[in-house]
C-alpha cells in the first residue's frame, strides 16, 4: 500500500513539474548568463542581435532564425542547450562578394547580408565597428499569381546586380499592402521592413526584413547602395560597378523605369511606382 500511495505522489509530482514548464519558449530554461553568451557570440559572428544584454527579445530571436537559416538547421526560433553549442562552434557568415561595401540578399538561405560598413552604425551596442558582416533574415518572392490592378503577375523576386535608386520614409502604402522604409531596386521591388516575416518565402517580390531593424537598415542603404540577389544557379558580381561608379548609375536609371511614365500635359514625371511588399 505504500509503494502503491509512494508512486502515485511521484506520478502527481512529476505531471505537475512538467506542467510548469515553458512550453513554448525553452530558451527560458538558460541562464541568464547563457542567453548572452549567446547573443554575444551571434554578434561577434555577424548576426543582428541588437543589444547584448542577456533576454531573449525579439532582435534576439530574429538573429537566431537567420542562424538557423544561414547553418541550414530547423528553423524553430528557439534557442536550447543544442543551439547554443551550434552557436559556439560556427562560423561568420561569408558573403558571396567581396573588396567592396554591398548588400546581397541569398535567396536560398533567405537571408540578407549588409557587407562592409556602409555607412557608421547608429547601434554601436549591437555592431562592433570591426565586423565585416551584419544578417538579418528576409522572406521574399514565393513564385505565386497574384492579381494587381486587374493585371495577373508572378510573385517573383529579381535575381541580378542592383542598386538602390529611390527610397521611401516611414509608412508607405500600395494596393498590396503597406511598407515601412522601403529601399528600391528594381520596378517595384524594394527591401523593406513588414509585420509579417515568415520563415519561408512569401512576398509579392519584395524583400522583407523585420520591422526592428527597417529604419537603421534604411540609413545603411543609401541611394546607390549595391544590391546582389542570387540564388545557388544565379550569381553575378558588381566589382565592376564599385570601380565604375558610372556603370552603377545606368543600372539605376534603368532599374527605375518601370517606375515613372511622361506626363505631357504637364512636363514632368509623375510616379506609378506598384510596391510589390
Amino acid at each position: 500500500m505504500k509503494l502503491f500511495l509512494t508512486t502515485c505522489l511521484l506520478i502527481i509530482f512529476a505531471s505537475s513539474f512538467k506542467s510548469a514548464q515553458p512550453k513554448n519558449h525553452p530558451h527560458s530554461l538558460l541562464t541568464r548568463a547563457q542567453i548572452r553568451e549567446a547573443e554575444q557570440r551571434l554578434a561577434d559572428i555577424g548576426y543582428w542581435t541588437g543589444v547584448v544584454d542577456g533576454r531573449f527579445d525579439t532582435a534576439t530571436g530574429w538573429a537566431l532564425i537567420a542562424f538557423q537559416k544561414y547553418e541550414g538547421r530547423t528553423i524553430t526560433g528557439k534557442l536550447t542547450i543544442d543551439e547554443l553549442e551550434a552557436i559556439r562552434t560556427s562560423d561568420a557568415p561569408r558573403p558571396r562578394d567581396s573588396g567592396y561595401a554591398h548588400v546581397e540578399v541569398d535567396l536560398d538561405r533567405q537571408v540578407l547580408l549588409i557587407v562592409g560598413e556602409l555607412t557608421e552604425s547608429a547601434d554601436k551596442s549591437a555592431h562592433s565597428k570591426d565586423s565585416r558582416v551584419r544578417v538579418l533574415p528576409v522572406s521574399t518572392g514565393n513564385d505565386k499569381k497574384f492579381m494587381s490592378d486587374g493585371v495577373e503577375s508572378i510573385a517573383y523576386t529579381p535575381r541580378g546586380r542592383f542598386a538602390v535608386y529611390d527610397k521611401s520614409f516611414g509608412w508607405e502604402n500600395g494596393q498590396l499592402g503597406s511598407v515601412y522604409y522601403a529601399n528600391y531596386i528594381s520596378g517595384g521591388v524594394a527591401i523593406h521592413g513588414y509585420l509579417s516575416v515568415p520563415n519561408e518565402p512569401a512576398s509579392h517580390g519584395c524583400i522583407r526584413i523585420p520591422m526592428f531593424a527597417a529604419r537603421q537598415v534604411s540609413r545603411q542603404l543609401q541611394l546607390g547602395t549595391i544590391v546582389l540577389v542570387y540564388d545557388s544557379v544565379s550569381f553575378v558580381s558588381a566589382k565592376e560597378w564599385a570601380e565604375n561608379p558610372k556603370l552603377k548609375e545606368a543600372a539605376m536609371l534603368n532599374g527605375a523605369e518601370p517606375d515613372y511614365v511622361d506626363n505631357k500635359k504637364s512636363l514632368r514625371k509623375t510616379r506609378t511606382r506598384t510596391t510589390r511588399t
